[in-house]
């Protein structure tokens, strides 16, 4: 399990408490431009890793890597989740284990660039999607399975208070190596 799941609200037992955690991280920032931002700190990020990057700093701990693969996931799913509430009624919005997508679908560090590339393509999407939506359509909604109603405004902000949780929890695990932990 995700380490960081313990410093936060679970999602499905608390999703309230979730959803309120990552409005809280984008604050008064325009969610827009935390999304943009967040491309260039993940390159960043993996530059600076060096052999750190795929390393777990602990037990059930995620590593930088899986951190960032976590990010591409949440896109991935985010972006079909958009597409349904724009275009659909009320649509069903699927969860999905965080866990398990790590521990099946990711591969060793030498991916990161391809995770990379996947990322930058789907967020350059999104925020194209953002910008052309009109602003009345964005409290279109769909019922996400484990939290309820959530509009399109809100997942997209979502998005943007998970880029920020994540990022940092990455920096936390590659601080460990740096600290000599």
């Amino acid at each position: 399990m995700n380490a960081a799941a313990h410093a936060s609200p679970d999602p499905v037992s608390d999703p309230g408490a979730y959803q309120r955690l990552l409005v809280s991280l984008v604050g008064d920032d325009d969610p827009a431009e935390v999304q943009a931002a967040t491309p260039a700190a993940l390159r960043a990020l993996v530059d600076a890793a060096g052999p750190a990057l795929g390393r777990r700093p602990g037990p059930g701990d995620w590593s930088a890597l899986e951190c960032l693969a976590h990010i591409v996931d949440a896109e991935l799913v985010s972006s079909a989740r958009y597409r349904w509430i724009l275009a659909h009624e009320e649509p069903d919005l699927l969860p999905y284990d965080q866990d398990l997508w790590i521990d099946r679908l990711h591969a060793p560090p030498e991916d990161a660039p391809e995770l990379l590339a996947l990322f930058e393509a789907l967020r350059a999407a999104n925020l194209s999607l953002w910008a052309r939506t009109p602003v009345a359509a964005r409290d279109r909604a769909g019922i996400h399975r484990e939290r309820g109603p959530e509009s399109y405004g809100l997942t997209f902000t979502l998005i943007a208070g998970h880029d920020r949780f994540h990022l940092t929890q990455a920096r936390r695990a590659l601080d460990t190596f740096d600290s000599g932990g």
